[in-house]
């Protein structure tokens, strides 16, 4: 495992570190996290300037074709952007769909006439892409789609619904997978588009989360028209072009959630328990020390990923097992920092409460990261068969058509 930076990487981390000072603001220690889970309009523009000047400085797409505005960089380079980025105070929760899961979708199946129109304005801020996969009936079974796509000559016709879109609100495009033959197989059934979000027939319903946020939606299609020209892959191939964007999901080293175990010894510092700082508590400084050592497994563990895409290899299967265990590390940091809080544990207004309410809030929304992009159990499955070559469970369904398979009353 090599932790040093080549000549050329640390000259990259220079240029990277010159243009977050000239254009973002340092974290600070007890602020919340940076990720935004309910972007208003200020917020958006925010987003959108700082991505524009992320591009013009030939720093966003990095690892994309020059043909499309990317830069072509080894991507031992988007990890080392990322770790620099992340002590900064960068607005988040606009972009990382859009460039991280559907303009690598729409290069890998668009048109190059296609390409031209869409990949640099989104790559610049310009405009805002979602993604449009999860069902109320489907829960993590992106192959159970219902939303119905029907051919008409060069039109299809939408009707249905998706749940749990995020950005939906303030996104101009989505790419989405709809059922297209319910007489085959799920898998072999689905057909995957592109469209334009204020198109005719779409409503958007935001979903007021538990922590107050609105960032995810439910979306409705009522005779939603699509141009054949916006199909994305094979009529019936939706599948193979849905394993490419959630590929590309995976292909992202993921960020440490917040609160952090720095956070929790800033918070133990500053609450006192039986008379004195909690961090002189024996089972708090216990628990603290079982959490770092979860991190400290985790952080070397991404190492060796960032270590194999320095030499230009392939990153091993440890790299699916970051989001399982963060995202359980995430909720039980934050349960533990509210139980040490007591009664101030439910105050949720970021002037009285401990850490501008980063605990609260991490808390309430813990249980969303262990479901989005993946819930802990399809993860296991992912790592029991890829990674330690279990047996498959058994898929009862795999070769029944869709539109026999049982389903509840209605």
């Amino acid at each position: 495992m090599d932790f040093e930076d080549t000549a050329e990487e640390a000259a990259f981390r220079g240029e990277v570190r010159a243009f977050l000072a000239a254009n973002a603001e340092p974290k600070k220690r007890g602020a919340p996290p940076s990720r935004s889970r309910n972007v208003g309009p200020e917020e958006l523009a925010r987003a959108k300037a700082y991505q524009g000047a992320k591009a013009a400085s030939g720093l966003a797409g990095l690892t994309w074709p020059k043909q499309w505005d990317g830069r072509e960089a080894p991507p031992i380079f988007q990890v080392i952007y990322n770790q620099e980025e992340e002590a900064y105070a960068i607005p988040r929760g606009v972009f990382e769909i859009g460039l991280g899961m559907c303009i690598p979708t729409m290069m890998a199946y668009a048109s190059q006439d296609q390409l031209k129109r869409y990949v640099a304005p989104a790559l610049r801020g310009e405009e805002v892409w979602c993604q449009l996969f999860s069902e109320p009936s489907g829960g993590s079974d992106v192959a159970a789609v219902r939303t119905r796509a029907e051919r008409d000559g060069d039109t299809w016709t939408i009707n249905g619904q998706k749940i749990w879109t995020s950005g939906a609100q303030f996104s101009d495009f989505g790419i989405m997978v709809t059922r297209s033959d319910p007489t085959v197989p799920k898998h072999m059934g689905l057909t995957f588009f592109f469209l334009d979000m204020k198109s005719p027939g779409i409503e958007i319903r935001p979903i007021k989360q538990a922590s107050g946020a609105s960032h995810f939606n439910e979306v409705f299609f009522t005779d939603v028209k699509i141009p054949d020209s916006q199909r994305l892959g094979g009529v019936g191939q939706g599948w193979r072009v849905s394993l490419t964007t959630l590929m590309n999901e995976r292909l992202a080293i993921g960020d440490v959630p917040r609160p952090d175990v720095e956070d929790l010894l800033d918070l133990c510092r500053t609450l006192d328990l039986d008379g004195a700082p909690a961090i002189q508590n024996v089972a708090v400084r216990e628990k603290i020390a079982d959490m770092h050592v979860r991190s400290q497994g985790m952080k070397y563990t991404r190492f060796r990923t960032m270590t194999a895409l320095s030499r230009g290899q392939t990153p091993g299967p440890e790299s699916s097992i970051g989001k399982l265990v963060n995202a359980a590390k995430l909720q039980e940091i934050a349960s533990f920092g509210l139980d040490l809080m007591g009664s101030a544990g439910v105050v949720m207004d970021k002037e009285m409460a401990p850490m501008n309410a980063m605990f609260q809030e991490a808390l309430l929304g813990a249980p969303a990261s262990r479901i989005a992009g993946g819930t802990d159990e399809i993860l296991r499955n992912i790592i029991a068969e890829r990674v330690l070559g279990l047996p498959g469970d058994i898929r009862v369904d795999k070769e029944i058509p869709f539109n026999r398979l049982p389903t509840g009353k209605r």
